[in-house]
């Protein structure tokens, strides 16, 4: 006889410093890390975009999520990395390239390790939260790249690359 053990679910995320403070984001959202290069900016675009960058012939956009927290711009570091990922509602999929000042490591967190995003003192709109992920005994603040950027505003980034394409 077989016995079918239920395992908790867990999924990966990967883990990044902005700021001083790591957040994480689910790996399936994420296409590929680069090492940060030359940005070129586009007139008349929110503060958080940095610009676009060439990606294999294609023109994506840079978020700065740091300035999209609201807070100042962390400066380029040796460590500081453009992650490619994917995110946006259902019917408008958009792939963007976030700055972080530096990749730490790809983990496994369960289901049971993450608690819901806080009711206060997070030191960003709690609607960007998907959840708090338990590591040890520290918590990693998980993103939720969907709701990071409202529609409208995906819809402003995708009309400044189509701009400079």
């Amino acid at each position: 006889m077989t016995t079918n053990l239920l395992l908790p679910q867990t999924e990966q995320y990967l883990t990044f410093m902005l700021a001083g403070e790591m957040f994480a984001v689910g790996i399936l959202g994420v296409n590929e890390i680069l090492e940060y290069q030359s940005v070129t900016a586009v007139p008349m675009m929110p503060a958080y975009v940095r610009g676009v960058i060439n990606r294999r012939g294609t023109a994506v956009a840079v978020i700065d999520l740091v300035a999209r927290f609201g807070k100042p711009s962390s400066a380029v570091g040796k460590r500081t990395c453009i992650v490619i990922v994917e995110c946006g509602s259902a019917d408008r999929r958009q792939v963007l390239g976030i700055v972080v000042d530096a990749v730490n490591a790809v983990l496994d967190i369960s289901a049971a390790e993450i608690e819901p995003a806080p009711d206060f003192g997070a030191q960003i709109r709690r609607d960007f939260i998907q959840g708090m992920g338990r590591i040890n005994e520290k918590f990693v603040v998980l993103l939720d790249l969907d709701h990071v950027l409202s529609h409208d505003e995906l819809n402003t980034v995708a009309i400044g690359r189509e701009a400079t394409i």
